[in-house]
């Protein structure tokens, strides 16, 4: 599907020892193996031990081939957590590793000091909706509003199971979306992640082809992005230009409407 990353989630290894592999998974085998589609393997990995282990894990996973660690549940921003995304930062890019920090505080411009720190949360995305009940479309108007004004956010959109208002409810092990899909799909547009993420299951993503083959051609960084109609909570149209080429994308919340966009620019 012309994907440059995958991204092997929690339960390649134990999330304290990120030393011992569990058995059933060869990471050498995987990264040569994503060598020969041109496909990159990036690892998750526990803050704790990334900050037990990190002089003993980034040499290693480098020399194998790995790309970089998406590095979860730091959880807080007091002056021990943010100087250690510095540490990491600085230490990562040593071996030529990129960083997403997930289950973070939002940035603050580390990225501009290391530039392969490409990733943060600092948001609730699309994993929320396992138990949320609250309205989260709105939450989606608000986001680039507000939390988005900071820098990149890793949202994990993508859910190919979308349902209604009324036919909605969290299921962790099999989770759908509030909204539809093209809701979805503009996220790709409208959210700011140079990480993007296909976050639903393989498998779904072969059945929806014809999306999974929109996702895929979206860019995740752009050259330039002009602000066409908005409202916080409500809806957000914006065009972003990569090259030659124009994408827009537009959302809106529970709400149907009509927009009629200026494209003068």
């Amino acid at each position: 599907n012309n994907i440059d990353y995958i991204i092997m989630d929690w339960g390649w290894s134990p999330r304290t020892d990120l030393l011992k592999v569990s058995h059933d998974v060869d990471i050498k085998k995987i990264t040569d193996y994503g060598k020969t589609k041109g496909v990159g393997v990036i690892l998750w990995a526990s803050w704790y031990a990334i900050t037990q282990q990190m002089d003993q894990i980034f040499p290693l996973y480098s020399q194998m081939g790995v790309k970089g660690f998406k590095i979860d549940f730091i959880d807080r921003d007091d002056q021990k957590a943010v100087a250690s995304t510095y540490e990491i930062a600085k230490k990562a890019a040593e071996y030529h590793l990129l960083v997403d920090y997930h289950g973070v505080f939002k940035p603050t411009g580390l990225q501009r000091t290391y530039p392969n720190v490409i990733g943060y949360e600092g948001v609730k995305g699309m994993e929320n909706v396992k138990w949320a009940i609250e309205d989260v479309p709105r939450y989606d108007l608000s986001v680039p509003f507000i939390r988005m004004m900071a820098g990149p956010m890793d949202y994990t959109p993508g859910a190919m199971r979308n349902a209604t208002r009324e036919n909605f409810r969290p299921v962790n092990s099999a989770p759908m979306s509030q909204g539809t899909r093209c809701h979805q799909l503009a996220m790709y547009v409208v959210f700011e992640a140079p990480l993007q993420m296909l976050s639903d299951n393989p498998t779904i993503y072969m059945k929806e082809q014809e999306c999974t083959d929109f996702i895929t051609s979206v860019p995740t960084t752009f050259d330039e992005t002009i602000a066409l109609e908005g409202k916080v909570g409500e809806y957000a149209a914006l065009a972003r230009r990569k090259g030659d080429t124009w994408f827009v994308g537009a959302m809106s919340n529970w709400d149907a409407r009509d927009l009629i966009l200026d494209f003068s620019f």
